[in-house]
């Protein structure tokens, strides 16, 4: 039996290892490349990518539903669009060579409507607005003293001499009602009935002393014939 020294048993089991760990690389290397060709080998997960695939396929619907939820809350709801009724501002009387103011008062008491005729001639709050089938109903002071204080109080002087045919003008703003007068007479002030509704447009003049006296009264009645658009006029009474 040959006996070997501690360094020829070292030596002997080095060699060993080194013989062992090169045919270990070849062996792996062989495997490894093996495995490659095949595509055997996982490939390497990237760690952002699969949480956000998820979270976005995940998340999709809930948007959608939130979006759609969020336009049915606050899409907000057409409101019904009320016209403005169009309110007489300015009357002319082209015989007469008159323009005066008209007031539309909201009250329908006596010394209200009174105190508007200091300023022009009033449009009845109960009758049509210009747009409207139905009689606007206007009324104005008239005066025969020669000399008043405020020219207002002559406001409709002369309506009784208007005839078939004239023409009396309402402004509102920039759009103009021609009228054509129709008709003119007296009547008793409890005698006057003025339909205010109707199929058709129609314009109503009367004068009087004051609101609920029983003074005769001149009465015109005329029919719509034209609507333009105008510039409005320079308000001054005559």
């Amino acid at each position: 039996m040959e006996v070997k020294t501690f360094s020829d048993l070292v030596d002997a089991l080095w060699a060993r290892k080194v013989a062992f760990l090169v045919t270990f690389f070849v062996v792996f290397l062989i495997s490894y490349s093996l495995l490659t060709w095949l595509d055997f080998l996982p490939e390497p997960i990237e760690e952002n990518q699969p949480a956000s695939v998820i979270e976005a396929e995940s998340a999709q619907p809930e948007m959608s539903a939130t979006s759609t939820a969020e336009e049915t809350v606050t899409t907000p709801v057409a409101a019904a669009v009320i016209p403005t009724p169009l309110k007489p501002d300015t009357i002319i009387i082209d015989r007469l060579e008159r323009t005066v103011a008209v007031l539309n008062p909201t009250s329908r008491t006596i010394p209200d409507l009174d105190a508007a005729l200091l300023y022009g001639v009033v449009r009845h709050p109960d009758s049509a607005t210009m747009e409207r089938t139905g009689t606007v109903f206007i009324l104005g002071h008239s005066s025969h003293l020669p000399t008043v204080l405020n020219p207002n109080f002559q406001a409709f002087n002369g309506i009784q001499n208007l005839q078939f045919g004239d023409t009396i003008r309402l402004r509102s703003g920039e759009i103009e009602y021609v009228y054509r007068v129709d008709k003119v007479y007296r009547a008793r002030a409890q005698e006057v009935t003025v339909p205010i509704a109707g199929d058709t447009q129609r314009l109503v003049l009367a004068t009087c002393n004051s609101f609920g006296s029983v003074d005769d009264r001149f009465i015109v009645e005329a029919s719509l014939q034209e609507e333009r658009v105008v510039s409005p006029p320079l308000l001054t009474n005559r």
